[in-house]
C-alpha cells in the first residue's frame, strides 16, 4: 500500500521507516552469492559483522551472522571467499540500515568455481572477446612500459629488473594495487584505465605471481575482463606460472607465462639488436663491397676492349677500310669502263666490217637510178641512156648507161 503524504502533513520518519521495514520483511528468505571483504568479530558480542560483495558490479550488502555459524564454516571463511548464504533481509529503523540476517554460509568449493568460470569463459568467448583478430602487437620498443602490480612484490621486481636489464633505458609507469581480496579488482580497472589514458604508455602489464585459485580470482574477473578488452593500449597478461590460466590471460592482447617472460615480450633485449645491428651492417658492407667489386671488373675489362684502350686505332682501322673502299670502287669503275670501251671498240670494228663502206673500200661500187634511187643489182635493171650514181669509197659520180651486148652487159658508160 503506497503512503500518503503533502507538505501540509508530512510523514513523520517512524511511519517511513516502519513500512520500509514491513515491506522488507515480507520479501522472505533467499540465497545470496557474492565475495566475502570483511569480517568484524567484536569482543563480548555473539554477533558477526560482514560485508558481502558482488564480483562483477560495485554493490556489497551487509550480512549478520551469529559466531556458531562463522564457526561452521571455518577456516573457509576469509576475505575474498565465494560463498552463498542463506538469510532474511531486515531493516533497522532506529539507524536506518539494511542488512541480512543470515543462518547458513556455504563456501563455494574449487569444483563449482572452476564450473563458474568455464561457464563465465564461453560466454565471453562466445561474444568475441578472445578473438586473435582484436588483439594488438605490442610495439618493438614502448616510450613507456606501464605495470600493474601488488606493491613491493616480487612481480615488480621480475619485470622492472628483467626490462631493465635488457633495455636499461626503458621508462616504467608503475602503479601498485592489491592484487588479490576484495579491493583488487577495483583498483586494477581503476588503473588500467590511468594508465590507458596515459600518450607515452604505449603497453600496460598486469602482473601478479602465483597463488592458489582463490587468489587469483580478481584476474577472472568479469568487469576487469571487459575492461582490459576496452583498453585502447596493447595489455600482457602476466599472471602467476606456466599453469594458472585465468580468464585475463585470454582476453589480453600477449600472455606471458611469467611476469619475468613479460619483460622479455615487452623490451628487446638491448645486447641481441646490437649484435644484431653489427651482423647486419658486415652483411651489408660485405654485399656493397661485392657489388664494388664486380662493377670495377666490368669497368676494367669494358676499358680493355681496343675500341676504348686505344679509340684512335679503330678510327684507323675504319679509315683504312673506307680507303680500301674507295680503291675497290675505283677499280671496279676502270675495270667497267675499260670492258665498256673494249666493247665498244669490238662493236665499231664488227660494225665498220659489215658496214658498206668497207666494201667499197675494198674496190666495190653501188649503182644508183638517179630518178628512183633504187639500187641496181641486175644489168636489165637499166636502159641505155639511163642516169645513173655510182659510188665508190672516196665518194659518187654520176654515169649514163651505155648499149647492151649480147650476153647482156653494158658496152660502156659515159660520165
Amino acid at each position: 500500500m503506497a503512503l500518503t503524504s503533502s507538505p501540509e502533513q508530512p510523514l513523520p520518519v517512524r511511519t517511513v521507516a516502519r513500512a520500509i521495514g514491513d515491506w522488507i520483511n515480507r520479501l522472505g528468505r533467499v540465497w545470496v552469492e557474492g565475495q566475502i571483504t570483511e569480517i568484524v568479530r567484536r569482543p563480548g558480542l555473539a554477533t558477526v559483522f560482514l560485508t558481502l560483495r558482488d564480483p562483477v558490479a560495485d554493490v556489497s550488502l551487509r550480512l549478520t551472522c551469529s559466531r556458531t555459524v562463522c564457526e561452521t564454516v571455518g577456516a573457509g571463511l576469509v576475505d575474498g571467499a565465494r560463498v552463498v548464504v542463506w538469510g532474511k533481509l531486515s531493516f533497522h529503523p532506529a539507524r536506518g540500515t539494511l542488512a541480512l540476517a543470515v543462518t547458513e554460509i556455504r563456501p563455494i568449493g574449487t569444483g563449482v568455481l572452476l564450473a563458474r568460470l568455464e561457464q563465465l569463459r564461453g560466454m565471453l568467448a562466445a561474444e568475441g572477446l578472445f578473438a586473435a583478430s582484436r588483439k594488438r602487437r605490442p610495439p618493438f620498443l614502448p616510450r613507456a612500459v606501464g605495470l600493474i602490480t601488488g606493491r613491493a612484490s616480487a612481480a615488480e621486481r621480475d619485470v622492472v629488473a628483467g626490462a631493465r636489464r635488457r633495455w636499461p633505458a626503458v621508462q616504467i609507469v608503475l602503479r601498485e594495487v592489491a592484487v588479490q581480496g576484495p579491493l583488487a579488482v577495483g583498483q586494477i580497472i581503476d588503473a588500467l584505465r590511468e594508465l590507458d589514458r596515459v600518450p607515452e604508455v604505449d603497453v600496460i602489464v598486469i602482473a601478479r605471481g602465483g597463488g592458489s585459485l582463490e587468489d587469483l580470482l580478481p584476474f577472472s574477473d568479469e568487469a576487469l575482463v571487459r575492461a582490459v578488452a576496452a583498453a585502447t593500449t596493447a595489455v600482457v597478461s602476466a599472471i602467476g606460472h606456466e599453469q594458472d590460466a585465468p580468464l585475463l590471460d585470454f582476453v589480453a592482447d600477449v600472455r606471458a607465462s611469467t611476469p619475468t617472460d613479460a619483460a622479455k615480450r615487452v623490451v628487446p633485449d638491448v645486447t641481441e639488436q646490437l649484435a644484431l645491428v653489427t651482423t647486419l651492417r658486415g652483411r651489408s658492407r660485405r654485399v656493397v663491397e661485392q657489388r664494388l667489386d664486380r662493377e670495377e671488373r666490368w669497368l676494367a675489362d669494358l676499358c680493355g676492349r681496343p675500341v676504348l684502350a686505344a679509340p684512335g686505332r679503330e678510327l684507323d682501322r675504319q679509315g683504312e677500310y673506307v680507303q680500301a673502299l674507295r680503291s675497290r670502287g675505283r677499280r671496279c669503275a676502270l675495270h667497267t669502263l675499260e670492258r665498256a670501251e673494249q666493247d665498244l671498240t669490238h662493236a665499231s670494228v664488227q660494225l665498220h666490217a659489215l658496214s658498206p663502206a668497207a666494201t667499197l673500200d675494198r674496190g666495190y661500187a653501188l649503182v644508183r637510178r638517179t630518178y628512183d634511187g633504187s639500187i641496181v643489182r641486175d644489168p636489165a635493171q637499166v636502159d641505155p641512156g639511163d642516169a645513173l650514181t655510182v659510188r665508190v669509197a672516196a665518194g659518187s659520180f654520176p654515169a649514163t648507161a651505155g648499149t647492151r651486148t649480147q650476153a647482156g652487159t653494158s658496152t660502156g658508160t659515159s660520165i
